[in-house]
């Protein structure tokens, strides 16, 4: 066998999904072929991550053999057919219990599934697993009072982020190359970037999902941009279910080559709110604007549109809006939710209803700083989190639930304002874990913030190796 085949066929569950469909057309190898090197990589690394929930390799194989059948017959039934992924505990999946993360949360099987589950399992997607999630998806962390905790595979003693946890550990460690996320203040760009993936943030309705929230979207989590591209072309096909959709858009997702020349980019750095800024974290988002710089992109440092009341008032919306289901259950059910959850919310009960009020306002005042930034600039060059990262255990990088959001002040403003953003490993810190670089572009420049992204990915130079399972 032909050297670069041979590695090809022994490392299979670290193929993209771009090279695996071209494997499957070539009949190089086929997906149940795939699915078992998946698998067997899964139990080295799951006893040490604890990234799945209901994980289900029976169930995968036969989907898989199916697969195999069409491509033998070169009747594949979409453009993901035979690809390996993995969907988050919140996305509902048919027959399937939707715990949130929470202990608190009643067992239902889900009546059908949810829009970018139906769009993965239409294309021919092999979804072996769920993934984990902290308690209502409101933590950026693998701790949860339902599922174990998940751990990050760059370092056991690490943080994944969250609250796609076990979609971000899944996608360090090779679980194959596609996994859903969602994000409402940075649940998938912030996983990307302590996990050294690549993490978009759609614009608001580019991808239907159910149920629909303000600043609420699903987004893919891949190891390259291709992948992620890939993933938009199933994922951003209309579904009615979804109110706040955008209308269908012909977009042609593989053309996202985009040249940087010419371009106008903010580097937005310390922002005046939020955790300080470290120095690793700052150095990379510094390199990657003179990456792009150096391509006769124009480069201009700008300040960040989140201010201090903004933050405090997205706080206050938030925790009333948690209290409002921590409510409905009786003592004994909350009981069992994380107590920094429980403590968080609390608080909300004590909020008036102007404090709420204002606190919504928030996002009318973000998406006017945002439209107003974007009328002089194409994209926003920013780091995704000010730390390089934090301990397992913690709910969050402060881990104080009376200071919940102070790591989310690069990315929960685009939640806000429903410009489309993305996370994209752009170092590593001395000790070799890795950095994300986010990328923000202009509402519905979706296709440009991924030219942007594939632009870098071939600025930044060679990428570590992705890390192996404890012996």
């Amino acid at each position: 066998m032909h050297k670069a085949a041979e590695e090809a066929v022994t490392s299979l569950h670290d193929l993209s999904a771009v090279d695996l469909i071209a494997g499957y057309r070539a009949k190089q190898f086929s997906p149940s072929e795939v699915l078992e090197e998946v698998l067997a990589h899964i139990a080295a690394w799951e006893p040490h991550i604890k990234a799945l929930y209901l994980f289900d390799p029976d169930g995968a194989r036969a989907s898989a053999r199916a697969s195999s059948e069409r491509w033998q017959q070169g009747e594949p039934t979409g453009a993901l057919d035979g690809v390996p992924v993995t969907i988050k505990d919140n996305i509902a999946t048919k027959g399937q219990p939707v715990p949130l993360g929470a202990a608190s949360v009643k067992l239902v099987p889900a009546p059908k599934d949810a829009p970018p589950a139906a769009r993965l399992r239409e294309a021919g997607c092999v979804i072996f697993s769920k993934t984990t999630m902290p308690d209502y998806g409101m933590l950026s962390s693998g701790l949860s009072s339902f599922h174990p905790l998940t751990r990050n595979p760059w370092d056991l003693s690490k943080n994944p982020g969250g609250s796609s946890a076990g979609a971000g550990a899944a996608g360090a460690a090779g679980y194959g190359p596609l996994h859903l996320g969602t994000d409402i203040g940075g649940s998938v760009r912030l996983p990307a970037c302590w996990c050294g993936l690549v993490g978009l943030k759609p614009s608001l309705g580019r991808i239907p999902i159910d149920p629909f929230y303000v600043g609420r979207v699903a987004g893919p989590l891949t190891r390259t941009v291709d992948d992620a591209a890939l993933m938009m072309s199933v994922l951003s096909k209309p579904d009615r279910r979804d109110g706040m959709s955008l209308p269908p858009d012909p977009i042609n997702w593989k053309a996202h080559d985009k040249s940087p020349r010419k371009m106008r980019l903010g580097l937005m750095l310390d922002l005046g709110v939020g955790q300080a800024l470290e120095k690793a974290v700052r150095d990379v988002a510094v390199e990657a604007a003179k990456a792009f710089e150096s391509t006769g992109a124009v480069v201009t440092e700008v300040d960040g549109i989140l201010t201090r009341e903004m933050l405090e008032g997205l706080d206050n919306f938030w925790r009333a809006r948690m209290w409002d289901d921590l409510s409905r259950l009786t003592p004994a059910e909350r009981a069992k939710a994380l107590p920094y959850i429980v403590q968080w919310g609390e608080r909300g009960e004590r909020l008036s209803g102007v404090d709420v009020i204002r606190g919504f306002n928030a996002t009318m005042a973000i998406r006017t700083a945002a439209t107003k930034l974007f009328g002089d600039l194409d994209y926003v060059i920013s780091p995704v989190s000010p730390v390089v990262n934090f301990p397992a255990e913690f709910a969050a990088p402060i881990n104080d639930p009376d200071r919940p959001f102070e790591h989310i002040c690069y990315t929960v403003p685009w939640n806000m304002s429903e410009n489309p953003a993305i996370s994209i490993n752009g170092g590593y810190d001395s000790s070799g874990f890795p950095i994300g670089v986010q990328i923000v572009g202009r509402r519905f420049d979706d296709l440009g913030v991924l030219g942007m992204a594939k632009a870098f990915e071939a600025l930044r130079g060679p990428q570590r190796p992705w890390p192996s399972p404890p012996k």
